[in-house]
């Protein structure tokens, strides 16, 4: 009885030639860690939010991890600071980039004797990120504070340093859920005014600044709206109010499950 040819088995050809390929190791260094982050900028304030729940795939690592700092102030209380950077996607880099950001501003201050504007602080975040643009950070970050002429200013980026101030905007897990919300309701994207016409002839509703409260309101709808669709949000609202006296913060509890 003749033996059987096994191709693929111990000995085989092919087996062979397998073991005599060199190994290859590959290392992906970059993971989401879940969670969303929004800006609205108003009259003369700027608000910043976002959850705080950590996620690997469908795992918690905690159901509290900020993604809202304060920039420039002191280490422990952050006394002082009067910018808001909030980072979302993969936690180490978005920690790494809030350092490193925070140490300038800091420097800027004590060399200067003065404090950084908002807009500068906004042109040198980007270019910390166009820095590393060949290995970027894996986050989305969101920056904001009050301008020279004591108007809320907010600015959004890419992975890259790519900028521009905006309204608003929504970042993370649950930014495709959230945005067109804010679309609506800051920017009044499809809202026009009542009796200016007929069919595709109404006029439409111009954008304008909206009071705190209401602007406090649809943050906290926003969150609570997302946690009922998305997994990687929820567990609590961490809430930065920016104003010319400093910087408010507020926590809101989300759904755990």
């Amino acid at each position: 009885m003749g033996s059987v040819f096994a191709p693929y088995g111990p000995g085989g050809p092919l087996s062979q030639a397998a073991a005599s390929e060199p190994r290859q190791h590959r290392f992906y260094p970059y993971t989401d860690n879940g969670g969303s982050t929004l800006g609205i900028a108003g009259k003369d304030f700027t608000i910043i939010a976002g959850d705080t729940r950590s996620t690997s795939g469908y795992n918690i690592n905690t159901r509290y991890a900020p993604k809202v700092f304060k920039i420039g102030g002191d280490d422990e209380t952050g006394e002082g600071a009067h910018i808001v950077l909030a980072v979302v996607g993969f936690a180490a880099d978005g920690l790494a980039l809030k350092e490193r950001l925070d140490s300038i501003v800091k420097v800027y201050r004590y060399q200067h004797g003065k404090r950084m504007s908002v807009k500068a602080c906004a042109q040198r975040l980007s270019t910390l990120l166009y820095q590393k643009r060949f290995f970027p950070y894996y986050t989305h970050a969101i920056l904001g504070g009050i301008d020279e002429d004591g108007k809320g200013a907010l600015y959004s980026y890419d992975p890259v340093g790519s900028y521009e101030r905006e309204q608003c905007r929504a970042g993370g897990a649950a930014a495709s859920l959230i945005m067109p919300f804010l679309d609506n309701q800051v920017n009044f994207k499809n809202q026009h005014i009542p009796g200016s016409g007929e069919g595709h002839n109404l006029a439409r509703r111009e954008p304008e600044p909206l009071p705190r409260d209401h602007v406090e309101q649809l943050v906290r709808d926003a969150f609570h709206s997302a946690v009922e669709r998305h997994i990687e949000v929820g567990d609590g609202l961490q809430m930065m109010v920016v104003t010319r006296d400093g910087i408010e913060e507020f926590y809101y509890p989300l759904k755990k499950d």
